[in-house]
């Protein structure tokens, strides 16, 4: 039987890299800017955090006592190694305690949010691609293939996480405009309008000047209300999308959650987030320059489906390096 070989985009860019970055910088953010006394409250019904019952007893806020000082400690060295990731030394040794971390403040926190949850999903899902990553930092140029089996096999698991983190991010998109749709406040176009009247939700004061005006007119609070839909509706059909109309995407996506990070102060929900856009919008294998994104090799000029192989980019001359993978022709 006949063998043809697969190209595999290789997962080891700074793209990945800046998504690692942003996915750590939210963490981070959430435990420096919050005291252990608010971070481990006591919560009615449930008790006093870190809960250290079944599987949460893994967490790293449960290998020292249970006080405030200890708790403080164990918060700032957790915020050090986060830096660490951040900083994008050795990915390869940063990524599961990357992932301990994002899984100890999900499940150790009395204020855990939607981006505590999505940045313990893609950080775990970045550990993948970071067993093959040989770089000292994850910002150096994309770590070529030596063409041995054990290189394409690491190549195939890395790209195969990535690929986890895009229908992650489109379940979530999905889910999230889909949700909203059966609400009387979203189908009329006010929702937003309750949002931003809201005192701890609501915008700051020094932002409310520019956003109470917009959600007092039907056509400010209807756009407000309605585009965001359109922008989550977007990101979930991403990937049937060609990658010209995914830069667009992405930029509305960012945008998007900056907006929500200025108004409602969810700044860890919004870098999760932009990490999870990045490798959702960005073809696989792809980098980022200064001034352009480079597209694999396979994605070729004509925008075509990422798992087909293609000429090189004919915009710049460049073409991504690839695995192979061996499979037998039908």
């Amino acid at each position: 039987m006949p063998v043809t070989q697969r190209p595999i985009p290789l997962p080891w860019t700074n793209l990945y890299g800046l998504a690692r970055t942003l996915v750590a910088l939210g963490t981070a953010g959430t435990l420096a800017a919050s005291s252990a006394e608010t971070l481990f409250r006591p919560v009615a019904t449930i008790g006093d955090y870190p809960l250290c019952t079944s599987t949460t007893a893994a967490s790293v806020f449960c290998l020292a006592p249970h006080d405030y000082a200890h708790l403080t400690w164990i918060k700032w060295a957790c915020v050090l190694v986060l830096l660490v990731v951040a900083s994008g030394w050795r990915p390869r040794f940063t990524a599961l305690p990357h992932a301990y971390i994002n899984y100890s403040v999900f499940s150790g926190i009395a204020i855990a949010d939607g981006g505590d949850q999505v940045a313990l999903i893609l950080s775990v899902l970045f550990v993948l691609p970071a067993i093959g990553d040989k770089r000292r930092w994850h910002w150096e140029p994309q770590q070529q293939a030596s063409g041995s089996p054990a290189a394409a096999l690491l190549a195939l698991i890395g790209t195969s996480g990535l690929v986890m983190v895009r229908l992650q991010m489109v379940v979530i998109y999905f889910q999230a405009a889909v949700a909203k749709l059966p609400h009387a406040e979203w189908q009329d176009g006010t929702a937003m309008w309750y949002w931003g009247s809201n005192l701890d939700f609501g915008p700051a004061p020094w932002l409310n000047t520019l956003v109470a005006p917009v959600i007092a007119t039907p056509l400010g609070v209807a756009m407000m209300t309605w585009v965001p839909l359109a922008i989550e509706l977007s990101l979930a059909i991403c990937l049937l999308l060609p990658q010209r109309q995914r830069w667009w995407v992405m930029s509305a996506g960012l945008l998007f959650h900056l907006s929500i990070a200025l108004i409602m102060g969810l700044w860890s929900f919004a870098l999760a987030m932009a990490g999870g856009i990045l490798v959702l919008c960005q073809p696989l294998g792809g980098s980022i320059h200064l001034r352009r994104v480079t597209r694999p090799a396979h994605a070729a000029a004509t925008d075509a489906p990422e798992a087909e192989p293609g000429p090189p980019n004919e915009r710049d001359g460049s073409s991504a390096p690839s695995a192979s993978v061996a499979q037998p022709s039908q």
